[in-house]
C-alpha cells in the first residue's frame, strides 16, 4: 500500500476518533482533588475476629460491603481501598467520594449497620389495650441477619413508599412461626432500636416477606433499602480521620492543571518545528493525534483524573516526543552517510526502533509496579503514564512514520534538505 493511501486512512481514523471525543457525550472522570469531596479514613480492627479467621478474607469482603453501601450516594466512580500499614501494624480503609461534602452523612451511612428486630407482646399483655407501650414487647429469633433482600414498593391505596422484607429460607420459617402464634396481635418492627412499625397479624405468612410502612419519603425508602440490602459489616471500623476538599479548590486544581499542559504542549510545538522543521511539523501533528486518543480514552475507560494523573499524561508526553527526536536523530545521520532522504528516513525509524523500545518498555514496566505497590494517588499518576507510554509507541511507530513517508519527495534539492534538516545545519 502506497504511503500516501496509508496516512489518509491514519487520518480518517484519527478525525473518527476526535469527532467521538468531542460529540461522544461522555465527560471526564474527576478524582477527588479536581473534583471536591470527602475522603475519610477508618481503622479495621481484625482482633475482634476469631482467631481461625481468614483476615485477608474478611478484609476483603468488607470493601464489597462498603462500595455497595457508597454506591447509596450515587457518587461517580468513588474510591474504596484497604491496605495494611506495616509501620502501625494494622489494617485500615480509605474511602474518597468525589463531589461529596457532607461528611456526617457519609460517615454515618458507611460505618453505621442498621439493626432490624421483629418483637411481640409479652406475656401478660392484653392485645387489646388502648395503653400499650414499646416497653410491652419482646424480641425474637428474626433479625436482619436471616434477610435476603429488601425493596422499594409502593401501597397500591396510597401510593406511599413501603419497605419490602424477603427472608432466605430459614428467615421465612421463623416469620411463618411468629405469625402464627400472633394472629390479631401487633408485631413491631424496630430499626436500630427504635419502633418504626407495629402492624396487626391477620393470617399466618408463609411466602417470607414482611412490609415496614413507615412515615418514610421516596428518598428515605431508597436509602434505607440499600442500607438493610448491604449487609452488616464483617469487621469492625472506626473513623479515624476526615477531609473535605471544597468544589471551588478543585476547581482550582483543574484549571492549573491544564494550564501547565497547554505551557508544556505550545513549548514542546514550539521547540519540534524550530529545531527540526518539517520533521517537526509532522511530529507536531502526530503529537496532536497522540493527545486526542489519550483523552479519548480517558473517557472511554473511564479514567479518574487526579492532578497526579494529569501529572502521568504531561510526562507521557515527553515520552511521545522523546521517541521522535531519536528516529529524527538517526535519520540525520543517515543523510550525513549519503543515503537518500527515503532510504534514511526508513533506516532511521528502523535504528531507532531499539532504543525506543525499551525506554518504552522500562516506563511501562516502572508503571506497573507503581500501580501494582502504590496508594491511590500514585496509582493515578502510574496509570495515566502506563497509558501514555502505549499509545506513545503507536504515535512513534505508525503514526508519525506514515505522515512522513506520505511527504518525503523523490528529489532532494537545497530546500528539501534545509527542510528535513534539523538545528543549525543547513
Amino acid at each position: 500500500m502506497k504511503a500516501k493511501v496509508k496516512a489518509v486512512y491514519v487520518i480518517i481514523g484519527i478525525l473518527l476518533v476526535a469527532l467521538w471525543f468531542f460529540k461522544g457525550g461522555k465527560d471526564f472522570v474527576l478524582g477527588l482533588d479536581l473534583n471536591g469531596g470527602s475522603s475519610l479514613t477508618y481503622n479495621i480492627d481484625t482482633d475482634k475476629l476469631p482467631a481461625d479467621a481468614n483476615v485477608d478474607e474478611a478484609v476483603s469482603s468488607l470493601r464489597d460491603v462498603i462500595e455497595r453501601r457508597v454506591n447509596l450516594f450515587g457518587v461517580t466512580e468513588p474510591t474504596v481501598i484497604t491496605q495494611y500499614s506495616r509501620l502501625a501494624k494494622e489494617w485500615r480503609l480509605e474511602v474518597e467520594l468525589p463531589g461529596v461534602t457532607d461528611v456526617k452523612k457519609a460517615a454515618a451511612l458507611i460505618g453505621e449497620t442498621p439493626v432490624l428486630e421483629f418483637k411481640t407482646l409479652k406475656k401478660g399483655v392484653n392485645e387489646n389495650s388502648t395503653s400499650t407501650t414499646f416497653a410491652d414487647f419482646e424480641g425474637t429469633e428474626l433479625t436482619g441477619s436471616y434477610l435476603d433482600k429488601s425493596n422499594l414498593v409502593f401501597d397500591n391505596v396510597t401510593q406511599r413508599p413501603l419497605v419490602e422484607l424477603v427472608f432466605n429460607t430459614q428467615g421465612s420459617e421463623l416469620f411463618a412461626k411468629i405469625t402464627k402464634e400472633n394472629i390479631g396481635k401487633p408485631v413491631a418492627i424496630y430499626l436500630d432500636g427504635a419502633p418504626i412499625s407495629s402492624p396487626t397479624v391477620r393470617e399466618e405468612i408463609l411466602n417470607g416477606k414482611a412490609v415496614i410502612s413507615g412515615d418514610f419519603s421516596v428518598e428515605e425508602a431508597k436509602t434505607l433499602v440499600g442500607r438493610l440490602n448491604s449487609g452488616a459489616l464483617p469487621v469492625p471500623i472506626s473513623l479515624e480521620g476526615t477531609s473535605v476538599v471544597p468544589p471551588n479548590l478543585g476547581a482550582d486544581a483543574v484549571k492549573h492543571g491544564q494550564s501547565a499542559a497547554i505551557y508544556a504542549f505550545i513549548l514542546v510545538i514550539l521547540f519540534m518545528i524550530i529545531w527540526y522543521r518539517l520533521q517537526g511539523v509532522v511530529a507536531v501533528l502526530a503529537l496532536i493525534s497522540y493527545s486526542i486518543i489519550m483523552l479519548a480514552l480517558f473517557k472511554l475507560i473511564p479514567v479518574t483524573l487526579t492532578s497526579a494523573g494529569i501529572a502521568g499524561f504531561i510526562i507521557s508526553v515527553g515520552l511521545a516526543v522523546d521517541a521522535n527526536v531519536l528516529t529524527f536523530e538517526r535519520t540525520k545521520e543517515e543523510i550525513r552517510n549519503g543515503k537518500s532522504l527515503k532510504d534514511a528516513v526508513e533506516i532511521g525509524f528502523k535504528r531507532a526502533w531499539t532504543s525506543i523500545r525499551d525506554s518504552h518498555t522500562a516506563a511501562i514496566i516502572v508503571s506497573i509496579i507503581l500501580f501494582w505497590m502504590g496508594t491511590s494517588i500514585v496509582k493515578g499518576f502510574a496509570f495515566t503514564f502506563f497509558l501514555g507510554a502505549v499509545v506513545s509507541l503507536l504515535s512513534a511507530q505508525v503514526i508519525t512514520k506514515v505522515f512522513l513517508m506520505a511527504i518525503v519527495p523523490k528529489n532532494t534539492g537545497r530546500i528539501v534538505k534545509f527542510l528535513f534538516g534539523s538545528g543549525f545545519s543547513r
